[in-house]
């Protein structure tokens, strides 16, 4: 298969799949804005809260990198802009629809359930459930229900996904259209980065059946680096720290370690629980190595995860120190201040160059990982 085919087959075939995938999401997400008609003015709109405190830089750091149910924009002299995202729960057999605006003017929200019984919701500010939406009962306790919110991550890793399909579904029709000619514009962009991850990350560490792998690392290599870029980019829509949450970094590793093991061909098992090369009292009886091999599949997408998460999160970290030292050098004095933002300045630019650097090796140390994983899992014994 020629190069423009292969590049059109992958972008028009399995992206169409997550693209239905994605818009049944942002469906459902837009129904759960639109379902409280008396409420929908006030989840769409920019809110503006009088914030009378100084910059905590702990506060704005923590603010950014942790998820929540509102999307902080900025501070404008004194004055909180922000907007209020959907809390959608279900508890004791309801589901309770409402804007996280309730949590910012009151520390409860009450709501009534099908038989008109007083329900209320609350955010703790300390304890096991802390910056979670619990349900208080009437004895005082509280129960966390089952929590499907558009948080801050939720609602940016719509918006990112559908950018990213967006922008694959535009290069696909520029192949369809131009065909064997040289790619222009986004195509121009795409198209080395498709074929390093198939040339020189699949195809070297996978082997012949790298094929059957390729699109899931295509996939998540755009994924990740998309988001890595989204992520610098510091004014709403974008900004939000995506694959540095946890929970993100979790899934995608998952994903890595399920196909791993559930196309891992019988020389993969063998190597696991009968290792060629051992001695046999490592294995007997005591099976030593085939507990060390077992929990090492198990430790493979566990530093996956945490390798993005972390290598995400401290970039952020360092930028948002570096633009804090401004405001708090400011506060002791005004010409100390105009100093630090110079120099500040220029180590924010410096770090968001590395930045970059970092969003593209993280996209690249993941994918590579994951293919060394499956080429493990897919090699064939030579006699």
């Amino acid at each position: 298969m020629n190069k423009v085919k292969y590049i059109t087959n992958y972008l028009s075939n399995y992206l169409l799949r997550y693209a239905l995938l994605v818009c049944f999401i942002i469906l459902m997400g837009v129904s759960s804005f639109a379902e409280p008609a008396q409420q929908s003015d006030e989840i769409d709109e920019i809110e503006i809260e009088i914030e009378e405190e100084g910059l905590n830089a702990g506060e704005l750091i923590f603010d950014h990198i942790l998820d929540s149910y509102d999307w902080h924009i900025c501070t404008w002299k004194g004055k909180h802009i922000g907007v209020y995202l959907p809390i959608i729960v279900y508890s004791e057999g309801e589901f309770y629809i409402f804007s996280s605006k309730h949590f910012h003017h009151e520390n409860q929200y009450y709501t009534q359930d099908r038989n008109g019984d007083e329900v209320v919701f609350e955010i703790p500010d300390e304890g096991k459930y802390e910056g979670k939406v619990v349900r208080v009962m009437s004895d005082g306790t509280q129960i966390r229900p089952f929590d499907i919110s558009i948080t801050k991550t939720v609602c940016g890793l719509l918006i990112s996904c559908t950018l990213l399909i967006v922008v694959f579904l535009l290069v696909a029709k520029g192949y369809r259209q131009r065909g064997e000619k040289a790619p222009k514009g986004l195509q121009a962009l795409i198209e080395p980065l498709i074929l390093y991850v198939r040339d020189d990350i699949a195809k070297p560490n996978i082997g012949k059946d790298y094929d059957k792998y390729l699109p899931y690392l295509i996939t998540v290599f755009f994924f990740i680096f998309f988001n890595n870029i989204l992520g610098l980019i510091p004014f709403f829509p974008f900004g939000a720290n995506i694959t540095g949450n946890i929970a993100v970094t979790a899934v995608l590793a998952l994903f890595t370690f399920f196909i791993t093991n559930l196309t891992g061909k019988k020389h993969y098992y063998e190597d696991i629980f009968n290792t060629p090369g051992v001695p046999w009292w490592l294995k007997f009886p005591l099976p030593l190595m085939p507990i060390i091999e077992v929990v090492g599949c198990f430790i493979k997408p566990v530093v996956l995860a945490i390798r993005l998460f972390a290598n995400i999160t401290a970039g952020h970290i360092v930028l948002l120190g570096f633009v804090s030292m401004i405001f708090i050098v400011g506060e002791m004095s005004a010409w100390a201040g105009a100093g630090m933002s110079v120099l500040s300045l220029i180590l924010s630019i410096f770090a968001d160059c590395l930045e970059l650097l970092v969003a593209y090796i993280q996209a690249y140390v993941f994918t590579l990982l994951s293919a060394i994983y499956f080429g493990m899992a897919a090699k064939e014994v030579h006699h």
